[in-house]
């Protein structure tokens, strides 16, 4: 007897009720993977190291900032609004206590003059940067046949030409004095899987998903080293609103991620933190899935089963199927 075939018979001999307690069996995980919202590396981690941030001013490029920043680091935060820049930077100050490690300029990755622009002033402020992030994005939900082609254009400025031209103009820096330095991406899921309603965001992360791994294969031999996080649901109030304005697809996420719960800004800045220290020397062109179980919980065919069934039940399956085997 086929699997579909006991779901049917499952269904026809027990009433919704069961469903719901099945349900309610599944969703009942809120006293576990509570998120650890502390630092995992201690201070001083960083220490002598410069950070350069793109999209440094808000959501999870401020976090990692913040933790750089308390860790030891010199951080150099890169956005387009000043205002903006100035606002986190004194933030960042007064929840640190930490006054003279932080600066920042506004620049539009999307040109290389202004990419140069932003390295001198970090370099006459710290020195070369040696952990350069490429956080740095843009993205909204449409329909891709209302995409115009400026739309899809700007955001693939923004995400791979962007990333592109922070790495090509740091890392010429850096190797014309022999410099080494880590480097991290932040991508997303849907670069790897695809999605409807984000193709430009898709297509340009999985560009710098391409460039992540073809640098790290031609780049080891300067000391530079590229990976990438590819980050599932993470609520931050900037993307919130561009991409689940109605608050709808936070709760159909939830359900979905085996935790029951989005990942926060903090769980990924400390895996941020790994990535690049120098506890994670040997690795090197790696993209790391950072989704709560997301994609193993929604591409399995029986994990539906998980709706389903209780423990209880599967009893009532297991007679089911010797029944059947008995009369075959």
């Amino acid at each position: 007897m086929s699997i579909p075939r006991i779901v049917q018979l499952f269904r026809s001999r027990f009433t919704p009720v069961l469903i719901n307690r099945a349900l309610a069996s599944t969703f009942g995980t809120k006293d576990h993977f509570e998120p650890n919202n502390s630092a995992m590396f201690r201070r001083g981690t960083f220490a002598g190291r410069t950070a350069f941030i793109t999209g440094g001013g808000t959501g999870l490029g401020k976090r990692i900032a913040q933790m750089l920043c308390t860790l030891g680091a010199n951080v150099f935060i890169v956005s387009r609004k000043e205002d903006v820049l100035k606002a986190t930077c004194e933030e960042l100050r007064d929840c640190t206590g930490i006054k003279h490690s932080l600066s920042y300029f506004p620049a539009d990755v999307r040109h290389p003059e202004a990419v140069q622009q932003a390295l001198e002033t970090c370099e006459k402020r710290f020195g070369l940067p040696d952990l350069i992030v490429n956080n740095a994005a843009g993205n909204f939900i449409c329909p891709t046949e209302k995409l115009s082609p400026n739309a899809f254009g700007t955001i693939v400025d923004i995400v791979l030409k962007g990333a592109a031209n922070v790495t090509l103009q740091t890392a010429k820096a850096l190797i014309a004095v022999g410099k080494g330095g880590t480097y991290l991406a932040i991508s997303a899921v849907y670069a790897q899987t695809g999605s409807a309603f984000v193709v430009p965001s898709a297509a340009a992360k999985a560009g710098v998903e391409a460039m992540t791994k073809s640098l790290a294969a031609e780049w080891g031999r300067f000391g530079l080293r590229f990976n990438a996080i590819a980050p599932g649901p993470i609520h931050t109030e900037g993307a919130s609103s561009r991409l689940d304005p109605t608050g709808q697809l936070k709760a159909k996420l939830s359900s979905r991620i085996p935790a029951k719960r989005l990942g926060t800004t903090q769980e990924l800045a400390n895996l941020a933190m790994y990535l690049l220290s120098d506890y994670s020397s040997w690795m090197n062109g790696e993209i790391v899935r950072f989704d709560g179980g997301e994609l193993p919980a929604i591409s399995g065919e029986f994990n539906a089963l998980l709706e389903l069934f209780t423990p209880d039940d599967w009893d009532v399956i297991e007679r089911l199927v010797r029944d059947r085997q008995r009369s075959t």
